[in-house]
């Protein structure tokens, strides 16, 4: 059982070496280089939300949930 686990421990530091190589090589490859010099080009965006996206609109609509529910269960109770 000893021998499992030992062998289980040295297989998960060797995929994590060969995890932690591969990423390093990929970070690596991401940088591009151009033979003249460096190209930027500058571009502007505009962004837009929507209201369904923005929390406060979110919490706000929970908060009037809770009050309609706990107005309707209120009225119901007075009744009985």
């Amino acid at each position: 059982m000893k021998t499992i686990n030992n062998f289980k421990s040295r297989v998960n530091a060797l995929l994590l070496m060969i995890f932690t190589m591969g990423t390093s090589a990929l970070a690596f490859a991401q940088e591009t280089t151009t033979g003249s010099g460096t190209v930027t080009t500058e571009q502007k965006t505009t962004t837009t939300t929507e209201w369904y996206t923005d929390p406060m609109y979110i919490i706000g609509g929970a908060i009037l949930l809770i009050i309609i529910i706990a107005l309707i269960a209120r009225n119901g109770r007075s009744r009985a």
